[in-house]
């Protein structure tokens, strides 16, 4: 056996069918144009065309160039099918939690997973749930405070419900500011929910009462102005006031007895049970009038999703529908056909059937017409007679909210028009566009809308698009995302202060270009966030100890990581929580490690609270882990280097030099966030830690080869130089013998995602082979961290450039 494979092999700290055929679809007997309709609210990020799979000897070749487009076109088909997996709502869970058991037993919680979710899933950093993006400050405002009421009604929760009022306390000014952005319904919702907290005895610290009562005011105000409305619009011989009575249902949380539950539910009670496919809703309901078909529903939505339900239910139709329209939109629906006439037989079915999921909805509705009409589809405009003048808009939910989405696939749909006598589709057309127009220029388009979409579609109806020329535009408007995307983490680096280390190469770029050219759909993007921020941390925690040259701050930044977190011999998640906390007791040396730690503090409980929502877990120890880890073995390597000691065997460099890459601690938090539940056992298991040990020596490796004549240069401990030591001094002999490791490791990792079983799931084993694909990349001719001009020019591609064919670039 070589040195390097003996090393390898060494015990050292390891790291980590069938579906049934689609119904017949009747035809109206003409061609069928490809569908060119305009791009929507909801982007998921695609990819071109996938190459096909084959079998045999040449399997590892074609998955090495193919497998991130066969990855993509994977998860596109699985999202047809099945439909978007909604993201858990902290507010919906919070009302459904509060719902009791039945009438004559003990006072206890219907759905006691719910309040145990609600307990697990509170950010550690700042006592808030929901929303944690600053610019939705209204939106946490309103989760924390429906999981406090939650929590209080079961007296429980006494520590999390203090730090929730807190937060509460702290944001309390933004209640009132109208600059912030604020969730439907939430003048009326948020100072109900405040009542009901006075109403249990609750006091919200740093808030006067005069704050309280103008806060209070303000359902008061809202509530007057829609009865004022409905007044108007009645005396106007309009029937529209029905959107505002809508709206007083919609809200009915903030409403609690004074409002008429038995009238409420006589006019927007659907067929399953529910208040506008609303959880929340649906749960004051079940609160304040024991209505049983509510229950059934609530029962339902609990049964399907567990402890955390969702925004809305059923949304199946619209994410699907939204899917396949952004495919068109993209110009690649073409390798998707099957899916796409799997799913549109799926919504001809309910639209016979006259479905609720899509026929009370209105963009669903609309969107639903277009697609199918386009697709061939035997669909009558008469579908959309509820919606056939201004009135019915007016008169709708989607009309109290000036609903800019809402209109814009109303447009779309009435430019589908096939006869002269579809006076339905041309009065949608005429009154739409008005109202759209009137949006544009008062500046009241909806916030989820982008004005410029809305120009596109005023400008370019279905009739005047050119193929190409509308792909185009809906390609370039897909870069939005990564601007967006790179800015958070900007933002996000700024309020760790990590702009303050004038050692570090704080490269946000460069960090999130792993994660975005990986973990593209919708679904993964906290995922795509905690991979972002964990690589930027890895990578300044890894200068430090390369750049800096201070044993102080080396060593006191590992004794504030690891402090008694490696003496746990079974995790328990107080215990680990409790070690992680002792940092206090240590102290910081310089400011520098002060702003490193509290980085990677701050970051990482923020992290493993929110990865505990979708573990249904404690997990901050193993984050936890990965970071002391990481830090000690590089206190070793700072060692050799600072001492001047002779060199390390291979296995001593080895068994730093792989945990010291830096993967374990980006990889593992991300996978938290990929999906499927990672048990204690499996996150502890031989075959999770095989998977991190190929991939770190892919990695590893294929820096030091790259690495090898600038750390030759610097005195630092290369695995080519002590290898070439082993081949008289021969460096290309050396690089050698790490190229057959790296591709011996390379194979291991692709058999392992391909074989059929495994205790680690799929989707986590393929995003090990993706990092090792991004490190094949980054490592491809030069070091890209250290020399990172071509890695810019690959991130900028992933995340901003236009695409290029053949040579020349098309869309600029």
């Amino acid at each position: 056996m070589t040195p390097l494979g003996l090393a390898l092999a060494a015990p050292h700290l390891s790291l980590f069918g069938h579906r049934s055929p689609a119904a017949p679809r009747p035809r109206w007997g003409v061609a069928r144009a490809p569908p060119q309709s305009h791009r929507c609210r909801r982007k998921p990020q695609l990819s071109v065309q996938p190459r096909a799979r084959r079998t045999g000897s040449h399997a590892a070749g074609v998955l090495e160039r193919g497998n991130k487009q066969e990855d993509r076109a994977a998860a596109i088909r699985e999202r047809l099918l099945s439909g978007e997996a909604p993201t858990p709502s902290a507010y919906d869970t919070a009302w459904v939690a509060m719902v009791p058991a039945a009438a004559g037993s003990p006072p206890s919680p219907r759905y006691p997973g719910c309040v145990d979710w609600i307990l697990q899933s509170q950010r550690r950093d700042d006592g808030s749930w929901g929303a944690g993006d600053p610019s939705l400050r209204k939106d946490a405002l309103s989760s924390t405070l429906a999981c406090v009421l939650a929590l209080t009604t079961w007296g429980v929760g006494g520590d999390a419900v203090a730090k929730g009022l807190r937060f509460i306390g702290r944001n309390w000014s933004c209640v009132t500011d109208d600059s912030c952005a604020a969730p439907a319904g939430f003048d009326v919702i948020f100072p109900g929910m405040v009542a009901r907290a006075i109403g249990m005895g609750l006091e919200i610290p740093l808030v006067r009462q005069a704050d309280v009562d103008a806060v209070l005011r303000l359902r008061d105000s809202e509530l007057r102005g829609i009865n004022n409305l409905v007044l108007d619009r009645q005396l106007n011989s309009m029937a529209a006031s029905g959107g505002s009575q809508a709206f007083m249902a919609y809200v009915a949380e903030g409403l609690g007895d004074s409002l008429d539950w038995d009238e409420a539910a006589a006019a927007y009670q659907r067929k399953n049970g529910s208040f506008f496919d609303s959880p929340a809703t649906t749960a004051a309901a079940a609160i304040h009038s024991h209505n049983d078909r509510a229950l059934d529903y609530l029962d339902s939505v609990v049964a399907k999703f567990g402890s955390a339900v969702p925004t809305v239910y059923p949304r199946s139709a619209y994410s699907r529908l939204r899917m396949v329209d952004t495919l068109e939109n993209m110009g690649i629906s073409r390798s998707f056909l099957s899916e796409i006439n799997s799913t549109l037989d799926m919504i001809y079915r309910s639209w016979l059937a006259n479905d609720e999921e899509i026929m009370l909805d209105m963009a669903t509705c609309a969107m639903a017409f277009r697609l199918l009409r386009l697709h061939g589809y035997d669909v009558s405009s008469d579908g959309l007679s509820q919606f056939s003048s201004e009135s019915s808009f007016h008169g709708s939910i989607q009309g109290h909210l000036n609903d800019t989405e809402a209109l814009l696939e109303l447009l779309k749909a009435s430019h589908v028009q096939i006869t002269d006598d579809e006076l339905i589709l041309e009065s949608i057309g005429s009154w739409s566009s008005e109202l759209l127009k009137e949006q544009l220029r008062s500046g009241k388009i909806s916030r989820t809308v982008d004005p410029v979409e809305v120009e596109h579609v005023l400008k370019f109806p279905f009739h005047s698009n050119v193929d190409r020329l509308e792909h185009r535009w809906h390609i370039e408007h897909f870069k939005e995302q990564g601007f967006q995307m790179l800015k958070s983490a900007y933002r996000w680096a700024k309020e760790m202060r990590l702009d303050e280390l004038d050692y570090a190469r704080v490269m946000p770029l460069t960090c999130l270009f792993p994660s975005a050219a990986t973990m593209f759909p919708a679904e993964m993007s906290e995922a795509r966030i905690a991979a972002a921020k964990t690589n930027i941390l890895a990578t300044i925690v890894d200068d430090l100890f390369d750049v800096r040259e201070s044993r102080e701050e080396m060593e006191n930044l590992v004794a504030l990581i690891e402090m008694h977190v490696l003496q746990i011999a079974t995790p328990h998640p107080s215990l680990a929580d409790a070690s992680w906390d002792a940092y206090e007791q240590v102290g910081f040396c310089s400011e520098r490690v002060e702003i490193v730690f509290r980085a990677v503090y701050d970051t990482s409980n923020d992290l493993a609270a929110r990865a505990a929502a979708v573990q249904n877990r404690s997990v901050i120890h193993h984050i936890a882990e990965r970071w002391v880890e990481m830090a000690r073995v590089m206190m070793v390597e700072a060692g050799w280097r600072m001492s001047g000691r002779a060199a390390p065997s291979m296995e001593e460099y080895m068994a730093a030099a792989e945990p010291s890459f830096g993967l374990g601690t980006t990889v593992l938090t991300f996978l938290l966030f990929v999906g499927p539940e990672l048990p204690e056992d499996v996150v502890r298991g031989a075959e999770y830690a095989e998977l991190f040990r190929h991939m770190n020596i892919c990695g590893r490796l294929l820096n030091d080869i790259q690495s090898c004549e600038r750390e030759t240069r610097q005195g630092k401990i290369n695995s080519v130089l002590l290898l070439a030591r082993q081949h008289g001094g021969s460096v290309e002999a050396a690089k050698a013998e790490a190229r057959s490791v790296i591709a011996a490791s390379r194979w291991e990792l692709l058999r392992m995602l391909v074989r059929e079983g495994g205790e680690v799931p799929w989707q986590c084993r393929r995003e090990f082979w993706n990092i090792s694909k991004v490190v094949h990349l980054f490592y491809m001719e030069v070091d890209g961290y250290a020399s990172p001009k071509e890695m810019m020019r690959a991130a900028n591609e992933v995340v901003f450039e236009p695409l290029r064919i053949a040579g020349k670039q098309y869309f600029k």
